[in-house]
């Protein structure tokens, strides 16, 4: 992320005000832009990121590793009801969107934590930085879960013998490796806008993961080879395990919300897109972000609708998995998954960022920049989530518990509350009542999802 002109911090600022819109006039006539905000639209120059580049960049921050949990999702709640309600979570968070650009409208901020200040006081910005700092956590232990048990077997693709006990066969190992020699030196640097160039990359390789699904469908026969003896004894209902079910509802649905709001989370980059984006407007970032939620809903749809035609309800909750069981030597397979393992080593340094930016605001708001308090920070965040990837059992856990508390409060709760507490407008208005249902659904959403993979946690 790049730095505003004039800036003096090592640190890059998502504080800076909005660049000056062609319409900024028009807006501050409608009474759409606080005086605060329109004069600092004025003053500055009309200069920034394209429309197609703002999509790209909003997409980048949406994709993530949510793509290789939903097919596991789809088959625990069927075709029809995966595509409800992921249509649903979509909307929703282009609705929530809506809501934080109207309040970045009205307070000249362009700050998640910033809106927490404004609505709720110190308080408010402590738990908004909070909340961000653990979901950011969460996502960087998913990257790096995924790394430690695909990268293993992806080696292991490439050698040909005996390699059982090589420490370039154990995860754990290879992760440890990986976050001191690549992860941790780049979440140093202060200035990390260059890793957006190269994270870029990442988008191109979740399109070939997709088109990479769809035509491996017909590689793997069903039933799959786990099911051999229904094979060899020819029993007639072993097709069964090949039928798609339209709706299907277990106790393992309720990581689905979680997991879809996971994967939707983009809330914390919208503002500072917003901050860069060419003649800004509030509906020209709405239309940005509707075009990234969009693109970014139909390629999560298309890989979770084959990868659950591919393995039905044998399917993993980390889709890769079944593919390294089913197609170990497949030269495809085996380039797609370079390539996502590629992806998410370039994103973990990204998303040190926010947490980073997150636990400074807490711990040191107006302190100077320091390379000693930048690089303890940093190295914490690193140990934290090497830990969590080493010893978390499953990808879903990850999906599941973050989704359910951290995820479903930036999409859900906090724009419901902070609109609710900010707005101007009259409790009756549409917008209120709508932040009023986003609210309620976020908080019924999320205490149901957590008290249900508790539950499962706790039988298991």
């Amino acid at each position: 992320m790049e730095t505003s002109r004039g800036s003096t911090s090592a640190e890059p600022s998502w504080y800076v005000s909005v660049q000056q819109p062609e319409d900024a006039e028009a807006e501050a006539e409608a009474g759409e832009l606080s005086p605060l905000l329109s004069n600092e639209l004025h003053r500055q120059g009309s200069s920034g990121v394209s429309f197609g580049f703002s999509v790209f960049n909003l997409m980048n921050a949406i994709m993530g590793s949510g793509i290789l949990g939903l097919a596991y999702v789809m088959a625990n709640t069927g075709i029809l009801g995966f595509s409800f309600l992921l249509l649903i979570v979509a909307l929703l968070a282009s609705y929530s969107v809506h809501l934080l650009l109207s309040m970045c409208i009205q307070t000249a901020v362009t700050s998640y934590e910033d809106l927490g200040l404004f609505a709720f006081g110190l308080p408010g910005k402590v738990v908004v930085a909070g909340i961000i700092i653990i979901q950011n956590i969460g996502a960087m232990s998913s990257y790096l879960l995924i790394i430690k048990r695909e990268l293993p077997a992806a080696i292991s693709e490439f050698l040909t013998g005996d390699y059982t006990g090589s420490w370039y066969l154990d995860g754990p190992t290879l992760l440890i490796i990986i976050c001191v020699g690549v992860v941790f030196p780049l979440a140093l640097l202060p200035k990390i806008g260059f890793l957006g160039y190269t994270s870029s990359l990442s988008f191109f390789f979740m399109v070939f993961f997709a088109l990479v699904i769809i035509i491996k469908k017909w590689s793997i026969p069903c039933p799959l080879a786990s099911n051999h003896l229904k094979e060899c004894f020819q029993i007639p209902n072993a097709t069964d395990d090949c039928k798609p079910e339209l709706f299907h509802f277990s106790k393992e649905s309720a990581y689905a919300i979680p997991t879809m709001a996971f994967s939707f989370l983009c809330h914390t980059s919208v503002l500072p897109i917003y901050c860069e984006l060419q003649s800004p407007s509030k509906k020209r970032m709405q239309n940005v972000t509707n075009t990234a939620i969009a693109l970014s809903f139909l390629i999560y749809f298309i890989s979770a609708l084959f990868g659950y035609l591919t393995f039905y309800d044998k399917v993993e909750s980390e889709l890769l998995q079944g593919y390294s069981k089913y197609l170990p030597h497949d030269v495809v397979i085996m380039t797609v998954k370079l390539g996502i393992l590629f992806a998410v080593l370039l994103t973990v340094p990204l998303i040190h960022f926010p947490a980073r930016k997150a636990l400074m605001m807490i711990l040191f708001s107006n302190s100077p920049f320091s390379w000693i308090r930048h690089s303890l920070i940093t190295l914490a965040l690193n140990v934290v989530i090497v830990l969590l990837a080493i010893y978390v059992p499953d990808i879903r856990n990850v999906f599941g518990v973050v989704g359910a508390s951290t995820s479903t409060c930036l999409i859900f709760i906090f724009p419901g509350l902070f609109y609710l507490k900010l707005s101007r407008e009259d409790f009756l208005s549409w917008k209120k009542f709508g932040a009023f249902l986003l609210l309620i659904f976020g908080i019924l959403v999320g205490n149901f999802s957590l008290a249900l993979i508790i539950f499962d946690w706790i039988n298991k």
